[in-house]
């Protein structure tokens, strides 16, 4: 073979070993061979073809959110119900909310859930929460969770690269609704949830108007006002049952190292200010 030939030659094999390699490294997370996600032995949800933790529901397309710069600074009308300093709002086992604070978060630290002493209704809620280091896969990874009234949960995870069942990842509606997007950080930054959740309303035993959640995560919308279709259970239907107009919030100790800050809220009807 000619010798500019041959060199020709090498520099296209080159040039078409790069390309491969580069679509390898360019690849989305979610094209990597996984394990088998969720069940699929669950309850049909009603509305849907799909079942309670369908591995096989089709996964939230990524969107990278805007670099997190600062915390957001609570409106003048808003009950801070985390300034950094301290769990005065909050109350946990044996009466006392017992998770680490300093430095401005506090940390699940295995000592149970903790929840609001104030009961809310329909709210509007912020709060900044960061997962520790990647240690496990799906949801032994980052867990933890958002709950209304105790019961109506907005799923915590560390989704970022990490596949799950999709009514479970991060901002579901807890064995409902998949976020509409993937718009996890990396593991150590700080992310946000701003969530509008309106309360259901029951005359006695009969639901008048069911709970709607819109849930906005490092500043995407992943629910428009989606209706809830009762308690976010694991591995079974969703039902609601008659409560009060108010409850707590709840933070979810699920056992891994979840750190939180910047939490306030704002009522949105005039008894939950009561």
């Amino acid at each position: 073979m000619h010798r500019r030939a041959h060199r020709l030659s090498l520099l296209s094999l080159l040039a078409a070993v790069m390309v491969i390699a580069g679509a390898g490294f360019a690849s989305d997370p979610q094209d990597k061979p996984q394990r088998k996600l969720g069940y699929d032995d669950g309850p049909k949800l009603p509305d849907s073809e799909w079942r309670v933790h369908d591995g096989k529901r089709p996964q939230p397309r990524i969107v990278t959110p805007a670099p997190a710069d600062h915390p957001f600074a609570p409106p003048s009308d808003a009950i801070v119900l985390f300034d950094g300093k301290d769990l005065a709002q909050w109350t946990g086992r044996d009466d006392k909310a017992q998770w680490k604070v300093e430095k401005g978060y506090f940390e699940v630290n295995g000592t149970g859930d903790i929840q609001t002493r104030q009961g809310f209704g329909s709210c509007q809620i912020h709060l900044e929460w960061q997962t520790p280091p990647p240690k496990g896969d799906g949801q032994g990874r980052g867990n933890s969770g958002l709950f209304f009234f105790g019961r109506y949960e907005i799923q915590i995870l560390d989704s970022y690269g990490n596949q799950t069942y999709p009514d479970g990842q991060a901002g579901a509606l807890y064995g409902q609704r998949p976020p509409l997007v993937n718009v996890s950080r990396p593991p150590g930054e700080w992310q946000t949830y701003d969530v509008i959740f309106e309360a259901p309303r029951f005359a006695g035993d009969q639901l008048v108007e069911p709970a709607y959640a819109t849930v906005i995560h490092n500043g995407v919308v992943l629910h428009n006002r989606q209706v809830l279709l009762g308690t976010t259970n694991h591995r079974s239907l969703p039902q609601y049952s008659p409560h009060g107009p108010v409850g707590p919030i709840k933070l979810q100790d699920h056992g891994n190292p979840m750190r939180f800050r910047n939490i306030w809220i704002r009522p949105l009807t005039a008894y939950d200010a009561q």
